[in-house]
Order: structure tokens, then C-alpha cells, then sequence
């Protein structure tokens, strides 16, 4: 799945116009309908005015790729933790409220149960034996202060939920580094619960904040792992796309400097003289010895080497040579 063209195709494109000619001329061109310009998500050139111009390093950094791939997860879990702080807070004022009206609220209920007592005996059902109603009549002798802890508690808790979320789908450094530390911190206390009683929703938990705080560490590169913040800010601005096109064209420039320094040292060579060619350390030295086999093919002589009179063009003399050489 393409990711900018999806993201481009939900909330529109990002259009800017750099006012250097080199790079404005790279996102720009001229067609039969008018001037289109191409867009730092996608890439695709469309048919719009910018919606900004400047200089090129004042461009928007726009997440493309996997940096937009990761935006998502973060949002993912941000809308996690959204949940996670709507149901923390309702039994937070729920607990507060139960505090506040304890007493009204078990008269409420011995008189709700008497009423359902003969129903419950018709099916078989002892009511003033039941696991369910002993845990609610437990919770009615608990103290005033201590239930009001418990409301003090959970709404702390519903708070940390809600800073996590807002730092987390906001991308920002300072949100994933609080929302590994405080999950990590809550780690724990999951494990005992689910040493003492196992459920499929305590087991999802602690899996998804498990992989969470792995996936923050290694992935946003935290606590200085994998290179640290100056990697992660290198990643974000690699996937730029004006940023690209300007590396692009800085390398294009030098390689064309390569090629022309190298250009001129070849005329530089074939300028030389041809039989000597100036050492390490400028002396003059001689030229390589011509093969023999090329020397037997012209009929050149080489050094040191006597040839018969008789031969031509390399070839052993013959008797009929000998014979008119006699003559």
C-alpha cells in the first residue's frame, strides 16, 4: 500500500514553492492546462497553486513512507489509549460517587434484593449465599477515605492515559518517551495479575503494551538506542521529498566536477611528449620497449637483434634468396 498516496488522497497535497530557481525548477513544469506543481507527499504533480513559497529550507518537513507508516501506529496507539482513559475516568466518578453516598446506596440495595428474593428462591437461587452479593455488601463497610483514595487513584491514572494519547498522536519526542515510561512502569503489576487470575482481555492488554514500549524503543530510536534523536531526526528529513531533490542535484553537480577534472587530466596525458612520460618525481624516463612481435610484423629491427639480408617483412629466406643475394 502506497501510504502517500493514500494519505494525499484523505487530507490533500502539500504544495510549496522554493524561491531558488534550481530547486523551484525541479517541482515545477509547464503543461497545455497550465503549470503543475509536485507535491512533497506523493510526488504526483497536480494542477494547484502552492500553498506556501519561501526559501527551500523553510519548506514543511512532510513524513512520507515509513516515517508515515509510523505516524499511523503511533495514532493507533493513541486511540488505544483514549479508550483506556474513558473507562479509567467513568469508574474514577463512579467509585467517587459510590464514596459520597455510601450509606443511602446499601439501604437502596438490601431493599431491591428482598424484593428479588422470592424469584431467585423459586429458580433456586440463594441470594444471601451468593459470591456476587457478598462482594457488593463488602464494599459498602469499606471506609469513606478509603474509597475516595481509590477515585484519587484512578483518576490519576485516567490523567496519564490522557497524556500519553495526546503526545502519541501528536508525534511528539517528549509523548513516546512518557508513554514508554509509564507503561514499563504498569508492566509489573500486570504480570501479578495475571499470575493470580488469568483473563483474554488481561492478556491483551499486557501484550499490546508490551509490543508498544519494544516498538517505541527500537523503532523512535529512544534512550539513545539505535543511533538516538540525531538518527531519528535524520530519518524524518531523509524522507523529505525537497530535501531529496536538493541532495540530488548537489550530487549531480559534483559528478559532473568529476568528470570534467577527469576529462582534463586525459588531455593533460595526451599533451605529453610520445616517447617519455615524467616520473614520481618529474625525472624524465624512457619509453617502454616496443614488443618484438610488433617489430617482426612492421620489419623493424629490435635492439641488440641482427637481421639477415635476406629478410623482409619478417619473413626466413628461402634458397632462392640466398642464390641472388650470391649474384
Amino acid at each position: 500500500m502506497d501510504w502517500n498516496t493514500r494519505t494525499c488522497a484523505r487530507r490533500g497535497h502539500v504544495l510549496y514553492e522554493p524561491t531558488e530557481p534550481e530547486f523551484r525548477d525541479r517541482i515545477k513544469t509547464e503543461t497545455a492546462v497550465g503549470t503543475a506543481w509536485r507535491c512533497l507527499r506523493c510526488g504526483t504533480f497536480v494542477l494547484e497553486a502552492p500553498e506556501a513559497t519561501g526559501p527551500a529550507a523553510d519548506a514543511p518537513v512532510v513524513p512520507r513512507g515509513k516515517v508515515l507508516r509510523s505516524l499511523l501506529i503511533l495514532r493507533l496507539l493513541a486511540i488505544e489509549r483514549i479508550f483506556r482513559f474513558v473507562l479509567i475516568g467513568a469508574a474514577a466518578i463512579a467509585v467517587w460517587r459510590f464514596s459520597n453516598s455510601e450509606q443511602a446506596l446499601s439501604q437502596m440495595f438490601e431493599k431491591d434484593l428482598t424484593l428479588f428474593k422470592p424469584l431467585a428462591t423459586h429458580w433456586g437461587y440463594d441470594l444471601d449465599h451468593s459470591s456476587v452479593v457478598d462482594t457488593i455488601r463488602k464494599s459498602f463497610n469499606y471506609r469513606h477515605s478509603t474509597l475516595s483514595l481509590v477515585a484519587i487513584l484512578l483518576g490519576v491514572y485516567a490523567v496519564i492515559e490522557l497524556i500519553e494519547a495526546v503526545g502519541l498522536w501528536l508525534a511528539k519526542r517528549w509523548g513516546e518517551y512518557f508513554a514508554v515510561v509509564a507503561t514499563a512502569a504498569f508492566i509489573p503489576i500486570e504480570v501479578h495479575e495475571l499470575l493470580a487470575k488469568q483473563s483474554a482481555f488481561k492478556i491483551a492488554t499486557f501484550t499490546i503494551n508490551v509490543v508498544a514500549v519494544v516498538y517505541l524503543l527500537l523503532a523512535k530510536r529512544l534512550f539513545g538506542l539505535r543511533g538516538g534523536k540525531a538518527a531519528a531526526e535524520r530519518e524524518l528529513h531523509s524522507a523529505s521529498l525537497l530535501e531529496v531533490e536538493e541532495a540530488t542535484g548537489e550530487a549531480g553537480v559534483a559528478r559532473v566536477a568529476r568528470e570534467a577534472g577527469a576529462a582534463k587530466d586525459v588531455a593533460a596525458g595526451e599533451a605529453g611528449a610520445p616517447g617519455e612520460a615524467a616520473g614520481p618525481a618529474g625525472h624524465a624516463r624512457q619509453a617502454d620497449p616496443v614488443p618484438t612481435e610488433r617489430l617482426e610484423a612492421s620489419g623493424q629491427q629490435g635492439p641488440g637483434e641482427e637481421r639477415h639480408p635476406g629478410q623482409i617483412m619478417g619473413r626466413i629466406p628461402d634458397s632462392e634468396d640466398v642464390h641472388s643475394s650470391t649474384k
